[in-house]
């Protein structure tokens, strides 16, 4: 569903404000000035700085998720991944300053890096879910946190990549996405070697000691 009117104005205030100036400088004040609204307007609208920015973020969501097509739909998980976080950067580049200057400010403030955390991982549970990745339960939400730490990872090159086709930011989104899917299947080997059933001869597993040999999922 669109955002109303009043939530668009709002919503380009806040980023033209962050653009601007530090986060501990956009005031509510400032936002409404900017946007045109009464503070009792913001109010009826928002709870804080921190909802306008969630709320900003889901457009860029609603974005990468429009992107999915056919063909984005028979490639494998770790391909549609990149497309979508790609997708992301695509949907951000208007508002790069802002986002420098808010990383900026999340360095020096624990309570904005936690809220942008929060906000990250819960736009990585829609990621995953485009990707026919599972991201419900303690293991979902494990691979959130992850893929949003690797988003952050990647937000750092793309703010410093000024190549227009941003070679260096798809040179290190495939990396560490890949390095991601080579984890994933390390855990998955040793889950199958640790929970692999016993084939007991004399209290012993056949033809090997009773406790696996977690060499034999990896020669190397």
């Amino acid at each position: 569903m669109p955002r109303s009117e009043a939530r668009d104005k709002i919503i380009d205030a806040l980023m033209a404000l962050a653009s601007e100036r530090r986060w501990d400088e956009v005031s509510l004040e400032a936002i409404a000035d900017r946007a045109g609204v009464t503070l009792a307007a913001l109010r009826a609208e928002y709870d804080g700085r921190l909802s306008m920015l969630a709320d900003f973020i889901r457009s860029v969501d609603e974005a990468a998720l429009s992107s999915i097509d056919g063909e984005l739909a028979k490639e494998a998980p770790r391909e549609r991944l990149f497309d979508l976080l790609f997708a992301r950067f695509e949907a951000l580049a208007p508002h790069r300053q802002a986002v420098r200057n808010l990383g900026r400010s999340a360095r020096r403030d624990p309570i904005l890096a936690l809220g942008l955390n929060i906000i990250a991982t819960r736009s990585m549970v829609w990621m995953l879910a485009a990707a026919a990745i599972p991201a419900e339960g303690l293991r979902g939400a494990m691979r959130a946190q992850a893929l949003a730490m690797i988003w952050a990872r990647v937000l750092r090159v793309w703010l410093k990549d000024d190549d227009p086709g941003l070679a260096r930011t798809m040179a290190a989104l495939d990396r560490h996405l890949r390095e991601a899917e080579r984890a994933a299947c390390r855990l998955d080997d040793l889950k199958r070697c640790l929970c692999r059933p016993l084939q007991k001869c004399g209290g012993r597993e056949r033809g090997a000691s009773s406790s696996p040999d977690l060499s034999e999922a990896h020669p190397s």
